[in-house]
C-alpha cells in the first residue's frame, strides 16, 4: 500500500499524489516536436480548413440559385403564404444567422431538414448511400479488370499493335462523356435489343449499364497509369538483373514488375472509389439510379438547400478524410515526405 493511501487511512495529513501531469508535459512537448506529429497536425489542420471553406462555399452558392419557397407553394400564392414558408424554414433570418445555425447543427451530426421531403437529410443520405456504394463497387471492378490488364499489355508491347490499341482506348475513355456512353447503351441494349432495363435498380441486370458508363472513364485512367508505371518499373535495374539471370519474361512481369507497378494504381483506385460514390450525378440521373448523385440532382432541381449542403459536405468529408489517411500512410512509409514538409 502506498504512503499516500496509508496516510489517508491513518487520518494523517493528506499528501498530494505524484504530479503525473507535470512529468507528462515534457513528453507531450517532445511528441509535438516530432516530424511525424507535426506532419499529421499540419495535414489535419489543412483538412479542417478545406471542409470549412467547402461549407462556406456551398452555403452561399445554393442561395443564389433562387427562392425555394416559390417551388413549395401553390401557383398564385399570396405574399403571406411565401412569407410563412420563409419563416417555417428560417429563410427570413440574416445569412450569418442561417450559417451559424447550419454549422451548429453540423457539429452535432445534424444535416438539417429537407424542404421537399420533410425528413432529416442524414436519413435521406444514409438511405441512398448503399445504392451508390453498390454502383461504385461494380464500376470500380469493371475499371480494374479492364484497365490493369490493358495497361500491362500496352507496356509490355510498347510501340507495337497492342500499345496503339491501348492508346486509342485511353483516348476514347477520357474523351467520351459518361452520360453520352450511358445514352448510347440505353439506345442499343434497351431500345433496339431489349436486353437490359433502361432505368431503376433492384436486380443485377439494372446494374450492368450504369456500372459500365461510370467505370468507362476510370478504366481508361487506370490503364494509362498502369502503362506508365509498368514502363518505369521495367526500365529499372533490378528488372534488368532478373532478365540477365535468365528468368522467364512472364515471371519477370508477374512477380517482379507488376507488384511494384501496382502501388500507384491502387492508390488512385482508392481515391476514385470515393469519387464514384459521391459524384456520379450524371450517370445516376441518366439511369434513374436511386443513389447519392440523384439525391443531389433532386436537391438542386427543387432548391432544397439542406439536401444540397448535406450531400456536398458528406462527400467532401469523405474525400478529405481519404486523402488525409493516404498522406499519413505515405509519410509513414517514406520519411522524406514528413521531413520535407
Amino acid at each position: 500500500m502506498s504512503d499516500y493511501v496509508t496516510r489517508q487511512i491513518d487520518g494523517g495529513a493528506p499528501r498530494s499524489p505524484p504530479a503525473t501531469a507535470a512529468r507528462a508535459m515534457p513528453a507531450l512537448l517532445h511528441l509535438l516536436h516530432l516530424p511525424m506529429t507535426r506532419f499529421v497536425v499540419r495535414r489535419t489542420a489543412y483538412a479542417l480548413l478545406s471542409l470549412f471553406l467547402l461549407s462556406l462555399t456551398i452555403f452561399f452558392f445554393v442561395r443564389v440559385t433562387g427562392d425555394p419557397a416559390m417551388l413549395l407553394v401553390e401557383p398564385g400564392a399570396s405574399p403571406d403564404d411565401i412569407a410563412a414558408i420563409h419563416h417555417q424554414f428560417g429563410l427570413d433570418r440574416p445569412l450569418w444567422v442561417q450559417y451559424w445555425l447550419f454549422m451548429s447543427s453540423l457539429f452535432h451530426g445534424d444535416l438539417g431538414q429537407s424542404f421537399y421531403y420533410q425528413t432529416p437529410v442524414m436519413g435521406l443520405y444514409l438511405s441512398r448511400l448503399p445504392n451508390s456504394i453498390e454502383l461504385a463497387a461494380a464500376a470500380m471492378l469493371f475499371s480494374l479488370v479492364i484497365g490493369i490488364p490493358a495497361g500491362i499489355l500496352a507496356a509490355v508491347n510498347v510501340g507495337r499493335f497492342w500499345d496503339s490499341i491501348g492508346k486509342l482506348f485511353t483516348l476514347l475513355g477520357l474523351s467520351m462523356p459518361s452520360f453520352w456512353v450511358g445514352l448510347l447503351m440505353i439506345l442499343l441494349f434497351s431500345v433496339y435489343l431489349g436486353w437490359l432495363p433502361s432505368s431503376g435498380a433492384g436486380t443485377p441486370w439494372h446494374l450492368i449499364m450504369p456500372a459500365f458508363a461510370l467505370g468507362w472513364y476510370f478504366a481508361a485512367a487506370h490503364m494509362r497509369l498502369t502503362r506508365s508505371s509498368m514502363l518505369e518499373v521495367l526500365g529499372s535495374e533490378y528488372i534488368k538483373l532478373a532478365r540477365i539471370k535468365g528468368l522467364p519474361q512472364t515471371l519477370v512481369i508477374a512477380k517482379h514488375a507488376f507488384k511494384n507497378a501496382l502501388i500507384p494504381v491502387l492508390t488512385l483506385a482508392g481515391i476514385n472509389l470515393v469519387l464514384m460514390i459521391n459524384v456520379a450525378v450524371v450517370v445516376e440521373t441518366v439511369f434513374a439510379w436511386p443513389g447519392i448523385g440523384r439525391l443531389l440532382y433532386e436537391g438542386i432541381a427543387f432548391r432544397d438547400f439542406p439536401v444540397v449542403q448535406g450531400v456536398v459536405i458528406m462527400g467532401g468529408a469523405m474525400i478529405v478524410t481519404v486523402n488525409l489517411l493516404i498522406d499519413i500512410v505515405y509519410a509513414l512509409i517514406d520519411p522524406r515526405i514528413r521531413l520535407g514538409s
